[in-house]
């Protein structure tokens, strides 16, 4: 049964906010027992994800909002507005925890109880990649790229999780054999990776995210779409000019004028418009489309040459 894209969007979000807090109850009380600065760049990363879940939960409300007096074309840019604060507040914690790294470097210390950061590790990349499976999944139903982003950023802080159990393994294996004075520093170099590690995805995100906020183009598959089926009514007008399009969260927005023949009568005009248009948005979901129909000006080879014109 297809649901709504809405539905979809809140059913991510709820997933989201529920393993967020549930990762840092588990983060926050593994960094007190371990004290582990790599977790507690983890931990930094999931408070992170918990204050974007419930800024995402509010921001879907009201990117689902119908177009006003005030904001024309609605309010789904709004999605994009909070994947750019994910993207710079993680670059921001990559660069300050790449700091504590390097000071930690030079004056290393063990952490305590690895075994016990390996648990959480373990935990936390079971959750972050079931989540990220669903989240990514519900991110396609509903075309929303804020969706998409939060499937992203779970997988990536999977990935993360994942490192930083490896680096306990190996403070154990050190720490067993006769290189434990070495294991004092395996830690801060987890954390510094993880740091930079953690800037080039983010640097992505909130990159894109600000390309979309000034009114970027749809993507190349939707403008094929559109094209495509222009070129189904081909026989019906005599050209397309200024084809426009722009996005808003997972809202698309395509506008372009339509050259008739001028002895058409308005209602077969109209028509046509209308097939382009509900073609358009049955092809391209989410899609709104503003046609202007405009009258030929009888300067094509066709008038020159005295011959019939083949669109009436």
């Amino acid at each position: 049964m297809a649901h709504r894209p809405e539905t979809y969007m809140k059913r991510a979000v709820l997933v989201s906010l529920f393993c967020n807090i549930v990762l840092v109850i588990i983060k926050a009380t593994a960094l007190i027992i371990v004290n582990s600065l790599a977790i507690a760049v983890d931990l930094g990363i999931s408070f992170v994800g918990l204050m974007v879940s419930v800024i995402l939960y509010y921001s879907i409300k009201l990117a689902n909002r119908p177009a006003d007096i005030l904001h024309n074309y609605g309010y789904g840019k709004v999605e994009h507005v909070c994947e750019a604060m994910e993207g710079v507040v993680l670059i921001g914690i990559a660069m300050a925890m790449s700091f504590q790294a390097i000071t930690h470097l030079l004056h290393p210390r063990h952490v305590s109880m690895p075994m016990i950061g390996l648990i959480s590790c373990v935990i936390s990349l079971t959750l972050n990649f079931v989540g990220a499976h669903f989240i990514l999944k519900m991110g396609r139903k509903s075309g929303s790229p804020a969706i998409h982003a939060e499937g992203v950023h779970y997988r990536m802080e999977g990935m993360i999780s994942s490192m930083i159990g490896g680096s306990f393994v190996i403070s154990m294996i050190l720490l067993a054999g006769a290189y434990g004075k070495f294991a004092a520093y395996v830690d801060p170099i987890a954390a510094l990776v993880v740091s930079l590690f953690l800037i080039v995805p983010s640097f992505k995100l909130a990159k894109g995210a600000f390309f979309h906020l000034l009114d970027a183009s749809v993507e190349e598959d939707s403008q094929m779409e559109i094209l495509k089926q222009l070129g189904r009514h081909i026989e019906h007008y005599c050209e397309f000019r200024d084809l426009r399009t722009r996005t808003a969260g997972r809202k698309k927005f395509v506008e372009f004028k339509l050259v008739v023949p001028e002895d058409v009568s308005f209602k077969k005009g109209h028509d046509i418009v209308s097939f382009i248009e509900q073609d358009i948005k049955k092809n391209i979901p989410g899609s709104e489309v503003s046609v202007k129909m405009e009258p030929c000006k009888k300067d094509c080879e066709y008038i020159k040459s005295d011959e019939e014109c083949p669109y009436l």
